[in-house]
């Protein structure tokens, strides 16, 4: 999958640098985007209006036919045997970097904001003007040109971000079906004869979704006062008449795009607090979703979600910047080769355009009632948006 690289260009024209470079391996996903390469170690993309690279020769093969570049070197291509015997592997390892650019008459780049230093003080000492996002005349506050370039996805990537939510969906009916079949005893939640407990539930998500071609490091099973801190991950055994939050963000292995999706549910008899806060949620889920169109803000559709708050009297950090019980995070943000990337769906969000994959993710918290979160992923078009979610909304089991 190849991507559109005129905003690169016009960034590289704008900035007046010859090239940008990355230095990083593939978990990084501006490496990934701008290479098209999967390694677990470090190596070098240059864009200079095509892609280059410069391997190891343990990865030069699948470089050379597995990558989008033109042109791949290998490290001994630049002599690094005696550059390093001379110099030391640190300083030897930069002079190759050096030889590298200069064959391609590279005297200057555009590097990320998080770049690694000794790698920038390199190739300053050896003549090669290395500049950051925040340097003018490139800056724009220190934002990341490619990440910049990657919000906007492709037909292909929102093909990939669907995949990656039909799994993630498949995971969440595994978790809501365990949930159900759970029998309630002392007031905790019980399967096969023992107590069910938050790591049981992550079991079976991760097992689904590697079923399904997916993984992820992490998800969210939190009940009770574990549900009112939003990105606790959740322990022990889980409650009834206590909201419990499942939040399922995976990547697909084959693509490595994400997807993102939360919902919360109640085994038992639900307060009445935690009824009209999943009702108020679920109203501001709807209040965000119908902002989202091309050209509105992430920050007015953040605002939406606080009018539907606020104007039931519950806290939000717009209301009140210190509340730690309410409201108290961002609406959404964008999805991708990260799980959490541009746009900010939030205070300071930018416009929306088509191609913007985006969570809507409203939610309430607080000790003494747990928390309530319902969370879609969504892909902004030219007339409003597409919902990826299929999964039904039901707090009660």
């Amino acid at each position: 999958m190849d991507h559109d690289r005129a905003a690169l260009d016009a960034f590289l024209e704008e900035a007046g640098v010859d090239g940008f470079l990355i230095d990083a391996a593939s978990d990084d996903s501006d490496q990934l985007y701008l290479s098209g390469f999967s390694a677990p170690d470090p190596f070098h993309t240059l864009y200079d209006g095509e892609v280059h690279l410069l391997v190891s020769s343990l990865e030069y093969g699948r470089a050379k036919s597995e990558s989008r570049a033109v042109s791949v070197d290998r490290h001994v291509d630049h002599d690094m045997p005696a550059l390093v015997e001379e110099h030391g592997r640190l300083t030897g390892g930069r002079r190759v970097l050096v030889s590298f650019l200069e064959d391609r008459g590279v005297e200057s780049v555009a590097v990320p904001a998080r770049f690694p230093l000794a790698t920038a003080d390199g190739l300053r000492e050896r003549g090669i003007e290395v500049r950051t996002p925040d340097t003018p005349p490139i800056g724009r506050g220190g934002t990341n040109v490619i990440e910049d370039i990657r919000a906007s996805k492709t037909g292909a990537e929102i093909d990939h971000v669907r995949t990656a939510q039909t799994a993630n969906e498949a995971a969440m009916s595994a978790a809501e079906a365990l949930l159900d079949a759970a029998t309630v005893e002392d007031g905790t939640l019980h399967h096969d004869g023992d107590p069910l407990t938050s790591e049981r539930v992550k079991e079976e998500i991760e097992v689904t979704l590697l079923r399904n071609g997916c993984a992820l490091d992490e998800t969210i099973v939190a009940c009770g006062a574990d549900a009112a801190d939003p990105h606790d991950r959740g322990s022990g055994p889980l409650t009834a008449d206590e909201p419990i939050i499942i939040d399922i963000f995976p990547q697909d292995k084959s693509s490595k795009y994400h997807a993102d999706m939360t919902r919360t549910f109640l085994k038992g008899e639900p307060s009445d607090e935690i009824q009209r806060w999943y009702d108020l949620t679920a109203a501001a889920k709807r209040a965000a979703l119908d902002a989202v169109e091309p050209g509105a803000t992430g920050t007015a559709v953040h605002d939406a979600v606080c009018d539907v708050y606020e104007d039931a009297g519950e806290p939000t950090l717009r209301s009140d910047e210190t509340t730690e019980t309410g409201f108290i995070h961002n609406t959404g943000h964008g999805v991708g080769l990260d799980v959490h990337e541009q746009p900010l769906v939030g205070p300071g969000g930018d416009e929306l355009e088509p191609g913007h994959v985006i969570t809507v993710e409203p939610g309430l918290y607080h000790p003494a009632v747990g928390g309530i979160r319902i969370e879609d992923i969504v892909v902004v078009t030219e007339d409003g948006y597409e919902n990826l979610t299929d999964y039904p909304e039901a707090l009660v089991l």
